[in-house]
């Protein structure tokens, strides 16, 4: 058996810690140095921001009462000796719940009013809003109190089928999914639109965020939380009834929300809960065997998963099983293997993700470090040839060296008004980019969108306005991608000429790549489309609703316009940097030369002294060459965890002998 998930969480967890200290050691030595102008200093913090604040979304979804809240108990808090999230029978979550750490919140428990939803602002909005949650604090140290706490994301209140039908809990033409009025005519809704729970809990502090999410109403009415939170979430555990199989609203949630395009697919775990309930006297092990064989094959085939991916568990005996000891039991309720395939489906697959940043960062700061390198060497190489044509040289031959080294000091400083104009149009073309992939560009953009689901009626056109948006959003995006290209092609053809003139060694950047956005942009695109089919037909009618989704399609497009902007930032001043880098080298060159001329004319021995230096110099610059690659080596190669693969015949968890 492999390590569980939190095992391997808590190595993950280790490595970053161990990345971010030798990061700041990297950055103290190369600023020791003076290695550091602004691209590397902006790359260095950009991969210290990624590792040090990378999270881990684990989205538990499923229909009412399918042991959510019990599974994320068993599988992170059985460590506290108790149930932790309420999970008693019948309707527990009732509204989403986000478990993560932020060490500047204080440990508590925040609600949103279900009112809340009568408003146009989405959750984001209402996240910077913090006096309009309702706060619980919390003692991580009292599972007591925690799980007392806890219990509140399953309030219920009773309003009147109005408020109903404009919270987004009751359909006219939908009944058979209303919930069923009381003697009063009123009807039972989450009192919560949404929860945030901060805690120092050991694998939130490292990154991890739980998300667990109520049943097929509460999931469809919130569009920000299939748009934005779902997809984001690096694995998505799907929770069925091994007694029920796939349902048909198991069913509805899986296609609208779930099997979208552009989700990977090992990203998805499809868990069988609460298979204790077809243990019996009447059946033998074998029997069992084979029956929750035939439901994984099932319920595979019906959702279109590998079997693999398909895993059967009773969360309840696992949970018991941890707090017990009792190794049997856990090895019977299945919850192990869950535990490796979250470990190597998101584990290995993040792992994976932040290796290549790490690999690919490290690479371009090793590459632009090593320039600056490269420009002092070339200067000393140039210093050595002109000190040693100096050798038994008469001081006239000295003063006219010297006369020469001022004249191109003096040349290069009036090639500084002609640098100035490039960097203008450059800084000119930039900020055009960057205003076609600003907020303002991308509200113009969505501006017909949001215009033709205000319409009052059916939406019959909006699916080809949703089209035109989106394409329009693309050409944008291809915009960016060209005028970069531009911007690329100017400055090649300006360090060319620069090279020429004044023996730089200047080169440009590969050119900026935005075409993953423009991949992104269809993703999303093709993952929401099913918000204006006539399933939605009712809800796109309300407007609250439709306000909801485009808010909720604004926030997820400008998080990829921004990162693009941010790319291009970064491809920008790799750019200038290493043009700045060699300018200051530039200006230390001449006053070192002068300063070399200056000495040997007053000492005969000043010559021999200057060219000692300047080989001593060339032994550090090389000894300082060979520890920026030891250092950027050790960066690449930290270990980092590996899944431990599983037996290739562990299939299924052996039920406990009736």
């Amino acid at each position: 058996m492999g390590p569980s998930f939190n095992e391997q969480f808590d190595q993950h967890g280790a490595w970053r810690r161990a990345f971010a200290l030798q990061l700041q050691q990297l950055a103290d030595w190369m600023g020791s140095h003076e290695l550091m102008d602004a691209a590397v200093q902006e790359r260095l913090r950009r991969l210290e921001e990624q590792v040090r604040t990378d999270k881990v979304m684990v989205a538990f979804v499923a229909e009412f009462s399918r042991g959510k809240s019990e599974l994320i108990n068993a599988v992170f808090f059985a460590g506290y000796g108790r149930r932790i999230m309420p999970a008693s029978a019948g309707r527990t979550t009732m509204c989403p719940t986000e478990l993560g750490y932020d060490p500047a919140v204080a440990p508590s428990l925040r609600l949103l009013p279900i009112e809340t939803r009568l408003q146009p602002q989405g959750l984001a909005d209402w996240r910077l809003r913090p006096e309009q949650w309702e706060e619980v604090p919390l003692d991580v140290k009292d599972a007591e109190q925690l799980a007392r706490s806890f219990e509140k994301v399953s309030e219920v209140r009773r309003v009147s089928v109005d408020e109903a039908r404009a919270l987004g809990f009751w359909s006219d033409d939908e009944p058979a999914d209303n919930p069923l009025p009381d003697a009063q005519g009123r009807v039972e809704v989450p009192r919560w639109r949404h929860a945030l729970i901060n805690i120092a809990h050991p694998l939130l502090k490292q990154g991890l965020v739980i998300l667990d999410t109520p049943g097929l109403n509460a999931v469809g009415a919130e569009p920000e939380l299939t748009i934005n939170l779902i997809p984001q979430a690096h694995a998505v555990v799907f929770i069925l009834g091994a007694d029920t199989g796939v349902t048909r609203s198991d069913l509805a949630i899986w296609r609208e929300h779930l099997a979208a395009p552009g989700q990977a697919s090992d990203a998805r775990l499809v868990v069988l809960n609460k298979i204790d309930t077809l243990w019996d006297t009447l059946n033998t092990p074998d029997q069992l065997r084979a029956q929750l064989d035939r439901q994984c094959r099932g319920s595979a085939e019906t959702l279109g998963v590998p079997l693999a991916q398909v895993l059967p568990v009773s969360a309840q005996k696992g949970l018991i099983a941890k707090i017990q000891d009792d190794d049997a039991l856990l090895a019977a309720s299945g919850l192990p293997r869950l535990e490796e395939a979250l470990s190597e489906g998101i584990m290995g697959r993040r792992q994976a993700i932040l290796r290549s940043a790490v690999a690919a960062g490290v690479a371009q700061l090793q590459a632009e470090a090593t320039r600056t390198i490269n420009i002092r060497q070339r200067d000393l190489d140039d210093q050595m040839l002109e000190l040693r044509s100096l050798r038994g040289k008469n001081a006239s031959v000295i003063d006219s060296m010297r006369g020469r080294i001022e004249q191109e000091q003096q040349d290069f400083e009036a090639s500084a008004a002609r640098i100035q104009a490039v960097r203008a149009v450059h800084l000119r073309l930039l900020r055009e980019v960057f205003q076609q992939l600003g907020s303002r560009s991308l509200r113009s953009e969505l501006t017909p969108l949001a215009e033709a689901l205000k319409a009052r009626g059916l939406k019959l056109g909006v699916r080809k306005t949703y089209a035109d948006t989106f394409e329009r959003l693309r050409a944008l995006m291809q915009g960016a991608q060209q005028a970069g290209s531009e911007i690329h092609d100017m400055l090649g053809g300006t360090f060319r000429q620069l090279n020429a003139e004044f023996g730089f060694s200047l080169q440009p950047p590969a050119p900026v790549q935005l075409g993953h956005f423009v991949q992104d942009i269809t993703q999303i695109e093709e993952r929401h489309l099913q918000y204006l089919g006539m399933g939605n037909a009712l809800r796109l009618a309300q407007p609250e609703f439709t306000q909801r989704l485009v808010r909720a399609l604004g926030m997820r497009l400008r998080t990829v316009f921004e990162s693009a902007a941010n790319d291009l930032e970064l491809w920008s001043k790799s750019a200038t940097a290493q043009l700045d880098a060699q300018l200051r080298e530039r200006k230390r060159s001449f006053a070192r030369r002068i300063e070399a001329v200056d000495r040997i004319h007053q000492a005969a021995s000043g010559l021999v002294d200057r060219i000692a230096e300047i080989e001593q110099a060339e032994r550090a610059l090389a000894e300082l060459e060979g520890r920026l690659r030891d250092l950027t080596r050790q960066l690449v190669a930290l270990p980092m965890v590996d899944a431990t693969a599983r037996d290739a015949g562990d299939t299924l968890p052996q039920p406990l002998s009736a």
